[in-house]
């Protein structure tokens, strides 16, 4: 870690991500640690752009702090978890001043499209670069991971994984790149099937997964097995064998969800629909999978060639409300510094 002199103004991008293999449980709730490990693919144009300032002169709110989102005041709950992000990053650098962030979202927040994700990357990386540290690719995704599970993932571009760690200070928790996003002309189309934030969010949603469903236990023990298989699969850019994994992880982690007390399900009529109309192209011999993070839309994994079949299939599905082709994307990074 290298130190330079501040304040400096540090602009960072990041891309979400949707995970093929779920991370769904926490090992240690306070240092957000996962239960399992997890493999996703981070996608070109969605996501999240932050700018970070620390300096004696930076316009503080009450909280310390100044945070907007998308040129507003951020809503209390999001800004109070990126001032403890922050804290985080003070601590580290060893510095006690307030900061500016101004994030805008190419994602909607809360909406079941990893918007946390792209978010907490792009602020890891701007906020410890305005605080003068220079982390290594693990140390950033350490550090991410810390205000967003899946924001580890997110530090790195193309097909990547993310380790649970063993140790108890989570330093080796933290993702790995492992297929750059030129690598393999693969396509994800979204199917936004819902409006607005979901009802419960998926920290407590995973929190009382693991106090009371009775299938959490069985889930922990099967995503080892996925885990193997879709590495396998990213490896050998074998389009099927990872389909066929990501979509039966997907199953298992909303059947652990909905088994809870009470139960938590993230489907609407329109999810349904679409997983049918991904069944149906794929019996009429179309490679296509789908996979559904916490919340209602549907995500499909196709060839690049197939996502004219598959987009306006998904489209005239009924209650489909839009969708996005997406391609692999690059990880975070740095997009602007300025001395002020």
């Amino acid at each position: 870690m290298s130190i330079y002199s501040l304040p400096l103004s540090v602009t960072a991008r990041a891309g979400t991500n949707i995970a093929l293999v779920k991370y769904w449980g926490k090992r240690d709730p306070t240092l957000n640690l996962p239960a399992t490990g997890s493999l996703s693919l981070t996608l070109a144009n969605l996501g999240s752009e932050t700018r970070v300032r620390f300096a004696p002169d930076a316009e503080a709110a009450e909280g310390g702090d100044r945070i907007t989102l998308d040129g507003a005041p951020a809503p209390p709950r999001f800004a109070e978890r990126v001032r403890r992000f922050l804290d985080l990053v003070r601590q580290e650098a060893r510095i006690g001043l307030p900061a500016e962030v101004a994030t805008r979202n190419s994602v909607p927040t809360a909406a079941g499209l990893a918007s946390s994700a792209a978010g907490f990357a792009a602020l890891a990386l701007a906020a410890s670069r305005a605080a003068g540290m220079k982390l290594l690719p693990p140390e950033l995704s350490a550090l991410a991971r810390q205000g967003s599970g899946s924001a580890a993932r997110s530090i790195f571009g193309g097909f990547v994984e993310m380790a649970a760690g063993e140790r108890s200070d989570g330093s080796d928790a933290c993702a790995q790149a492992l297929l750059p996003a030129s690598a393999w002309n693969v396509r994800l189309v979204v199917a936004i099937t819902a409006e607005g934030s979901k009802a419960i969010g998926s920290s407590e949603a995973m929190e009382l997964t693991a106090k009371t469903s009775p299938y959490y236990s069985g889930w922990l023990q099967a995503v080892p097995q996925d885990l193997v298989a879709a590495r396998a699969a990213v490896l050998a850019q074998d389009l099927a064998g990872l389909g066929r994994v990501a979509e039966r992880n997907a199953v298992r982690m909303h059947a652990c969800a909905m088994a809870a007390d009470p139960p938590i399900v993230y489907w609407n009529g329109a999810t349904l629909a679409a997983m049918e109309t991904v069944w149906r192209l794929r019996t009429a011999g179309t490679e296509t999978f789908f996979t559904i993070d916490a919340g209602p839309h549907v995500k499909v994994l196709c060839a690049a060639s197939d996502a004219t079949l598959v987009e306006p299939a998904l489209a005239s599905t009924p209650g489909v409300l839009r969708t996005l082709v997406l391609a692999p994307g690059p990880g975070a990074e740095v997009v602007r510094e300025e001395r002020r």
